[in-house]
């Protein structure tokens, strides 16, 4: 009886290291399937992942490449339109003024009233010079008693003056216009200047003023 409760302790005892040594390992957790291309994956699929990736960046990049392309044709379309239609607005007032002289030369035409002509036209040509100076800037200028300015004054013709007097513009053959605050054409001028600095023998006043009217003569600049 001994020897048999002997065993049975034994196996007692054997049973208790196992469930105790069961116990103190951890349970491992299932390993979860390598995706493609991963680490785990053989080579062939980590280049067919790759292939895959490289073609959709090539898509999106002509993608991309398409619509700059259209932004930049777009672009350029817009600024030809501007440039082609950007005195859309000043030929419409112009137009208007246009229908003006119209009517004018028909009612000349009618009646061969000169005087009214002539009003109606001085009448016509004061209304395009405000709308051109009040809509659009342009502002012509009178320089008759100025000083000459060889910046906004062209001398076309020089006349002798006091020793002491300072070039002064006497008569405009052609007026100047500024745009805004430039200027847009210079006036063409007669300068009155100090005796000695009178043109040279032979460019009078009378020959010079009619060379400068035929537009034969050669522009002279005050102090050339």
């Amino acid at each position: 009886m001994s020897k048999k409760k002997d065993q049975e302790e034994v196996s007692q005892g054997a049973q208790n290291a196992s469930a105790a040594a069961d116990s103190a390992v951890p349970d491992v957790p299932d390993v979860p399937d390598v995706p493609e291309g991963g680490p785990g994956a053989s080579a062939e699929e980590r280049c067919a992942a790759l292939e895959a990736e490289a073609a959709d960046l090539k898509d999106k990049l002509l993608r991309k490449q398409a619509d700059f392309e259209n932004f930049r044709k777009r672009m350029i379309r817009e600024r030809e339109d501007a440039a082609r239609y950007a005195n859309a607005a000043l030929l419409t007032d112009i137009i208007g003024l246009i229908d003006d002289f119209e009517r004018a030369i028909r009612s000349a035409e009618e009646s061969r009233d000169f005087p009214s002509f002539l009003q109606g036209v001085s009448m016509i040509e004061k209304q395009l010079v405000e709308m051109l100076e009040n809509r659009w800037g342009l502002k012509r200028f009178v320089s008759v008693g100025e000083g000459f300015d060889p910046n906004k004054h062209e001398a076309v013709l020089r006349v002798e003056g006091p020793a002491d007097a300072r070039p002064t513009v006497v008569e405009d053959y052609q007026k100047g216009y500024y745009l805004h605050e430039r200027v847009l054409r210079p006036a063409r001028v007669k300068v009155m200047v100090p005796a000695a600095e009178q043109a040279p023998p032979g460019a009078g006043e009378d020959g010079g003023e009619d060379h400068a009217r035929d537009g034969h003569d050669e522009t002279a600049r005050t102090g050339s």
